[in-house]
C-alpha cells in the first residue's frame, strides 16, 4: 500500500493555508513564544513590536535576563543547520526558524 504524505503550512494568525509560512519566535516577560506567520503578518508584528525592540536594550543570545551564560538554545547556528540542509538536499528558507524536520534530520546524521 503507498501512502501520501502531505504537509499544509497554515497563518496561526489568520488559519490561511499558504506555501510561505513561516516559524518565528519572540519572548515576553521570560516566556518563549513560536508562531507560524505569513510575511504580510510577521510585518504586522514586527511593526507592533518595533517601538518596543526600538527602545528595548538588546541581550546577547548567550544570555537571558536574570541568567547570565544561559544559553538560549542547544546545539548548531541557524546557519549551520541551513548550510547543512542545503548541502543534503532538503529546502530551508533564508531567515526565521529552521524547521523541526531539518533539525532532527541534522541531529539523527550526527
Amino acid at each position: 500500500m503507498a501512502q501520501k504524505i502531505v504537509t499544509v503550512y497554515t497563518d496561526d494568525l489568520t488559519g490561511a493555508e499558504s506555501e510561505e509560512v513561516q516559524t518565528h519566535t519572540f519572548s515576553l516577560d521570560g516566556v518563549n513564544y513560536e508562531i507560524d506567520l505569513v510575511s504580510d503578518n510577521y510585518d504586522k508584528l514586527f511593526e507592533a513590536l518595533a517601538p518596543f525592540i526600538e527602545k528595548g536594550r538588546k541581550l546577547s543570545r548567550t544570555r537571558v535576563a536574570g541568567r547570565p551564560n544561559k544559553a538560549l538554545t542547544d546545539g548548531p547556528s541557524a546557519e549551520t543547520l541551513r548550510a547543512w540542509a542545503r548541502e543534503n538536499n532538503y529546502q530551508v528558507n533564508d531567515r526565521g526558524r529552521v524547521p523541526a524536520n531539518i533539525r532532527e534530520a541534522y541531529q539523527k546524521a550526527h
